[in-house]
């Protein structure tokens, strides 16, 4: 990380709306995965808003269509657009990327899973690690072309303050030895979103994409939360930890802030928290980044294993 923090005049009560006033993106392209529901297609609403093209790469194309149908309502857009894209599964990522025939300004690495039952896929891969960091490893490592045929392309990876409870079990990344721990596994797969990130933007520097990591905050009402009975106390305004408890559409604006502010244009390898740039983690609050999560050796390792991995 930079030693000097990237602030801007926004804060944890902003909105993705809010973000895109004034802002016009109607020469860009974006993808955003994950898009169907929650703070992927609040993202998108307000990328779509500005301007821009946007595709919303979801499982479900059914949710899709209908998420599309309601921001082509909300924003007057008529481009807005649905692919099929499956994280958990090699064969539909192969498929979106060679489908994408175009240069690619934007793509928001939003979709993921969170404290699920023990899962694997059909390579035997921990779920929540092939989902939010594997497949969308291959997504944008695929998608390089077109974000370098783009010039000042934007690369935003949805990460979560979670992972400030763990890092890479780098010898067990699947859980194959030690018991399964859903939030341990959870914890895994944000921290390597981050390293992602941050070795993403080291080695694509030259090509002029930025690739930065966020932390959208504390959103109960949202899919990712499908597997919890009940909010935690901690989900609940008021809490103590630091963590800002937002709505969707609040949670949606650092994601939005770093695809389309021209606040951050030209800032990479960086985490955000909020709509700021974040600090690092102080023990005792759920803020900020963990030292292990934007360590440069980690981060290439990190990326040296994923490739291993998908071959």
């Amino acid at each position: 990380m930079n030693t000097e923090r990237v602030t801007t005049p926004f804060g944890p009560a902003t909105t993705a709306e809010e973000i895109v006033e004034g802002v016009d993106l109607s020469a860009k392209r974006a993808i955003v995965t994950g898009a169907s529901a929650g703070i992927g297609v609040e993202t998108a609403r307000a990328l779509a808003k500005a301007g821009a093209d946007v595709t919303l790469a979801v499982r479900d194309t059914a949710a899709g269509e209908k998420a599309a149908a309601g921001i082509v309502e909300s924003t007057g857009s008529a481009r807005v657009r649905v692919a099929y894209l499956d994280l958990s599964v090699r064969g539909s990522i192969d498929a979106f990327v060679a489908a994408w025939r175009d240069p690619l300004d934007i793509l928001v690495d939003n979709a993921g899973i969170m404290a699920t039952p023990e899962r694997r896929t059909a390579e035997g891969w921990e779920l929540q690690f092939a989902t939010n960091h594997l497949g969308h490893f291959a997504l944008t490592t695929g998608l390089h072309g077109a974000l370098a045929a783009a010039g000042r392309a934007r690369v935003v990876v949805v990460s979560s303050v979670g992972h400030v409870n763990g890092d890479v079990i780098w010898d067990d990344l699947h859980f194959e030895h030690h018991p399964y721990d859903a939030w341990r596994a959870y914890s895994q797969s944000k921290t390597a979103n981050i390293l992602f990130a941050v070795e993403a933007a080291r080695r694509w520097a030259a090509d002029g994409i930025a690739v930065n990591a966020l932390n959208p905050g504390r959103i109960w009402s949202t899919c990712l939360a499908r597997h919890m009975s009940a909010p935690p106390a901690a989900f609940e305004p008021g809490s103590s930890d630091g963590v800002t408890v937002k709505d969707i559409p609040q949670g949606a604006a650092t994601s939005t802030l770093l695809a389309a502010s021209p606040l951050v244009e030209g800032v990479t390898g960086r985490y955000f928290e909020d709509c700021q740039e974040a600090a690092s983690h102080t023990p005792g609050l759920r803020r900020g980044f963990a030292a292990y999560a934007v360590a440069p050796e980690a981060a290439a390792r990190l990326w040296r294993v994923s490739l291993d991995l998908l071959g």
